[in-house]
C-alpha cells in the first residue's frame, strides 16, 4: 500500500484529506508551510500547478458511497457532478463491479456534469449477466461454418428476424442441444447480413475477444440447430449497475484549481 500524508484541519476538528507526498519533516513558519524531502527544502502553496509535489505530478482522488435504502436492490443509472470540472469515475456494487465513466463522457447540463454509467467493455461474465436477466433469445441456427480461424458465420432460417434485435458489437451465446441447457460464449458479432430475397440471414462473429485469457478455452460451435442468445454491448447500451449500494471512485488529473460541491446518481428500484 502506498504511503500518504494525512492532514488535520483545526477549523473542522478532524482529519480532512490524504496527500500523495511523504516529507521527511514539516514545519509552519511566517504563515508558510515548509517540508523537507531528500535534504531539500520546499515551500508549499506558492506553485499554481496543483498536485505537484517534489517534481511529481499526482491526480486528485475521492471515494464515497451511495447507500440510501440499503435493503432494496437498485439500478444506478447516472452520475451528476456539481462542480466546475468533470471527473473520471468507476462504480462498484455488492453485485456488479463494472461501472465506469471516462472524464470526456460527461456533458455539462444546467451547470452540472452529467453522464450515464457504462459497464465494462470486456466479455461479460455469463453467470453474472444470466442471473441479471441481460441474456435475450434469438432462435435456432440452420448452419454454422468457419472460413478462417476465429471467424464463424452463423446462418438462421428466414423466419427469424435479425436486423431489429441484434447489433454489431453484441456478445453471442449458444446452447448446444447435444450437451445440455447451459449457455456458452460463442463470440462478438462483427457483421449482421440480412437479405431475405437473396436467402441471406446470418451473423459473422469473432470468437477471439482481446485481451485473450491466460489459458484460452476452445469452444466448438454446433454446425446447426443450436439455440442462440445475445447480450447487448455493455458500453454502448449500458443498463447501469445493479446492487444494494454503490461505491464510487472519482479521479481528476487537472493541474489547476477545481471545486467539487456534490455528487448524485439517478437510481431506480430493481424488480426481480
Amino acid at each position: 500500500m502506498a504511503e500518504n500524508t494525512l492532514t488535520y484541519k483545526e477549523g473542522s476538528g478532524g482529519w480532512t484529506s490524504f496527500y500523495s507526498y511523504v516529507p521527511d519533516w514539516m514545519i509552519g513558519m511566517n504563515n508558510y508551510f515548509y517540508t523537507f524531502s531528500g535534504g531539500n527544502l520546499y515551500r508549499h502553496n506558492v506553485n499554481e500547478t496543483r498536485n505537484n509535489f517534489y517534481g511529481t505530478q499526482y491526480d486528485s482522488t475521492l471515494k464515497s458511497v451511495f447507500n440510501d435504502i440499503p435493503l432494496e436492490n437498485k439500478l444506478f443509472k447516472t452520475l451528476n457532478i456539481e462542480g466546475d470540472d468533470s471527473w473520471s469515475a468507476s462504480i462498484a456494487t455488492d453485485i456488479q463491479d463494472t461501472g465506469y465513466i471516462e472524464k470526456d463522457w460527461f456533458v455539462k447540463k444546467e451547470g452540472a456534469w452529467f453522464s450515464f454509467i457504462r459497464n465494462s467493455g470486456t466479455t461479460p461474465s455469463l453467470s453474472n449477466e444470466y442471473s441479471l436477466r441481460s441474456l435475450n433469445g434469438i432462435g435456432k441456427s440452420s448452419a454454422a461454418s468457419a472460413a478462417v480461424a476465429g471467424v464463424v458465420t452463423i446462418d438462421y432460417p428466414l423466419t427469424i428476424s435479425l436486423g431489429n434485435i441484434v447489433s454489431v458489437g453484441d456478445m453471442l451465446y449458444f446452447i448446444d442441444p447435444a450437451t445440455g441447457a447451459t449457455p456458452q460464449f460463442a463470440g462478438q458479432i462483427t457483421e449482421v447480413n440480412v437479405n431475405l430475397q437473396a436467402g441471406l440471414n446470418q451473423f459473422v462473429i469473432n470468437t477471439i475477444i482481446p485481451p485473450a485469457p491466460a489459458a484460452p478455452v476452445t469452444v466448438t460451435i454446433p454446425s446447426n440447430d443450436a439455440y442462440y442468445l445475445y447480450i447487448k454491448n455493455a458500453v454502448a447500451e449500458s443498463h447501469g449497475v445493479l446492487g444494494h449500494y454503490a461505491v464510487f471512485d472519482l479521479v481528476n488529473n487537472s493541474t489547476s484549481k477545481i471545486e467539487l460541491f456534490a455528487i448524485e446518481s439517478e437510481v431506480m428500484k430493481s424488480f426481480p
